[in-house]
């Protein structure tokens, strides 16, 4: 990103996170009607990856400042409790992680849930997507930038190192094979 973001710059960045977001939403919700199958953690933190490199282009951004410093009004966010609710049943076996949430500032794991750390990061994102759909790109990107440092940031981040976690040990702890008889 440049040093004089303008709005050309903002209007591209604000359409590559929208594009982000929009595969994100639409691959959590796959995953939990069951669409993934046997390959649920591989796309979840697949998922997860490509929308923390959105996160990372935000963060590597400078400060969105809204020109009147004040949010416009985009209606009540919809419910999530359903891909939660599937989410958690296809994650039943793994759901629950700990995690130490600021490793600057904690000192104790906490006990999360990877359902909800996933529809948690997909509630802040579908907000500021919905500014970005009724034409407010400024906004959208706000809202991403504000929520990524406050919020979803953190949970995509400990969500990505659980699913990593899963896939990293599935893959490196497969019993040796038995050397082939000739």
């Amino acid at each position: 990103m440049s040093d004089t973001n303008s709005p050309q710059d903002w209007n591209a960045l604000a359409e590559r996170v929208a594009r982000h977001v929009d595969n994100y939403l639409g691959g959590l919700e796959a995953v939990a009607r069951g669409e993934a199958g046997p390959h649920t953690v591989p796309m979840l933190l697949l998922e997860v990856s490509q929308v923390i490199l959105a996160g990372a282009q935000l963060g590597a951004s400078q400060d969105v400042i809204l020109p009147d410093n004040w949010e416009p009004e985009v209606g009540e966010d919809p419910d999530l409790d359903e891909v939660r609710q599937g989410l958690a049943e296809r994650l039943l076996a793994i759901d629950e992680y700990v995690e130490v949430f600021d490793p600057y500032k904690d000192t104790e794991p906490t006990s999360y849930r990877l359902s909800d750390d996933l529809v948690d990061v997909a509630s802040d994102l579908v907000h500021g997507l919905r500014h970005y759909q009724q034409g407010r790109p400024l906004e959208a990107l706000w809202w991403w930038q504000y929520s990524y440092f406050n919020h979803w940031g953190n949970h995509a981040g400990a969500a990505l190192r659980a699913l990593h976690a899963v896939v990293a040990n599935a893959r490196l702890n497969v019993a040796e094979e038995a050397p082939a008889v000739r």
